[in-house]
């Protein structure tokens, strides 16, 4: 029975501001407050809320024949939190239908696992910890940003305990091979890799209200037919793509949500079944390994980590940051983690990119690639700058080591701590009702004033004797 997959990444960067050379040193905010709560608030508006409550609608509709997945990024989630809160009381009525799985990655959705273990390891289970806290779901797979993966990076998820990762079904590293079966990591055959058909969910996220296509107009039984009719043996078809695909960049106006409504309906009259990553790991089996020696990712034709990193000026920048990876993993300062994650995030190194297959992309207030990078190596200095004044550079890297080590114990210590408390309350719950129940059998101790309203009767009779006498 074939199988679909379908996944939604959910990811706004915190914007930058115009920061001059000159403020550095003197000016530690580097975030433009009126572009962030006006780009949310119309993502949100155009596309998170109609698209959330459009898939709300399917859950009461078909129950358990529509299942799909999320990913957030924790710089997402706290925009959403100040700006749109309604998003998130969305997602969390849907988590309840018990029909939406909700992945893991990078709370920053940066580049950390092309630069730092430690930090990406950090940031990913804090993420994880958010996931579990919001929506009472302990991630099981990882989505890393943008869909970078090597097989590095896999067997990393696999120490860290995840069961699969999602993974752009590129080109040069399928070869003559499918994404329509499960494989597992090269280096981990416990980690399980669910390949994206970008065919099909560029179909949806990029063609689907362009006339000029040759399959336009697009409707749920042409599509649905696409995927029953491919070969019997390819079971699994990953449909994944960012939500604001369903809004922005298909705007609402060309029917993109009742096409969408109208899938689950088609899919059972063809016996196409949807299914969440961890059910698809937990009952498909493994075809073989699928070896990624370089980095892939879902961006640009090239499906590498070129739209970041693929010319001097995003390397220098990328280089500088992560220079500072000790100290900001050793770092307790509130203020300098949340900047720590905000200028860690991808879409500043994108600004960078000067690929032209990359012309005419967005790129903020920038006026090219050279402007977004001065702007970003100007707060890169300021925010420098304040972590090294927390740890000069004359702390040597021995001592940085020795006092992440020491934090990451006691990190370590106290989730082993909180395990103990979590069994302990399981086994007191236990024995409660038992308590409760021998509680009622036994007689109620009487009170001062019952037991005087009982020897009352007593006292009164010894009276009357006595008068008799």
């Amino acid at each position: 029975m074939k199988t679909i997959c379908l996944y939604f990444e959910i990811h706004q960067p915190v914007h930058l501001k115009r920061y001059r050379f000159f403020e550095i040193g003197t000016d530690h905010y580097y975030y433009d407050d009126y572009e962030n709560e006006r780009s949310i608030t119309e993502v949100a508006q155009k596309s998170y809320i109609p698209a959330l409550t459009a898939m709300l609608e399917m859950t009461k509709l078909y129950g358990k024949q529509f299942k799909v997945a999320f990913s957030l990024s924790g710089v997402a989630i706290e925009l959403l939190e100040i700006y749109a809160p309604e998003v998130l009381e969305l997602l969390q009525q849907l988590a309840e239908t018990g029909c939406v799985e909700f992945l893991a990655e990078p709370y920053s959705h940066g580049l950390s696992s092309l630069a730092n273990e430690e930090v990406f390891i950090e940031e990913t289970q804090r993420l994880a910890n958010k996931i579990k806290e919001m929506f009472g779901q302990a991630p099981k797979v990882l989505r890393n940003s943008s869909l970078i993966y090597s097989d590095d990076i896999g067997a990393l998820a696999g120490r860290m305990g995840f069961k699969g990762m999602i993974v752009e079904g590129a080109k040069h590293i399928l070869g003559w091979k499918s994404p329509h079966f499960l494989y597992h990591c090269a280096m981990d055959p416990n980690v399980k890799l669910l390949l994206r058909d970008y065919k099909l969910s560029d179909d949806i996220s990029l063609r689907f209200n362009d006339s000029n296509w040759n399959e336009y107009p697009l409707f749920a039984d042409k599509y649905m037919n696409w995927i029953s009719q491919l070969p019997e043996d390819e079971q699994v078809v990953n449909i994944f793509m960012e939500l604001c695909a369903l809004g922005v960049y298909q705007p609402l106006s060309s029917n993109i949500l009742e096409f969408l409504k109208a899938l689950p309906a088609v899919a059972k009259q063809q016996g196409v079944v949807f299914a969440t990553p961890s059910e698809i790991i937990g009952k498909t089996k493994s075809v073989g390994p699928m070896e990624v020696g370089y980095p892939v990712s879902w961006n640009d034709e090239e499906r590498d980590t070129s739209c970041w990193l693929g010319n001097g000026m995003q390397r220098e920048a990328f280089n500088k940051l992560y220079q500072e990876a000790d100290r900001i993993l050793a770092c307790q300062d509130r203020r300098i983690k949340q900047d720590w994650d905000r200028i860690q995030a991808s879409n500043n190194f994108r600004f960078m990119t000067t690929k032209h297959a990359s012309v005419g992309m967005y790129r903020s207030f920038y006026d090219s690639p050279y402007d977004a990078f001065t702007n970003y190596m100007n707060i890169l200095g300021d925010f420098i700058k304040r972590v090294q004044d927390l740890f000069p550079l004359e702390v040597e890297s021995d001592e940085l080591n020795a006092l992440y080590t020491t934090i990451h114990n006691q990190g370590e210590e106290i989730a082993v701590k909180d395990k103990e408390i979590s069994r302990l309350r399981a086994r007191l719950e236990k024995y409660e009702p038992k308590e409760e129940v021998a509680e009622e059998k036994a007689p109620a101790p009487k009170t001062p004033a019952v037991a005087k309203a009982a020897s009352a009767p007593k006292k009164a009779a010894t009276s009357k004797k006595s008068a008799k006498k």
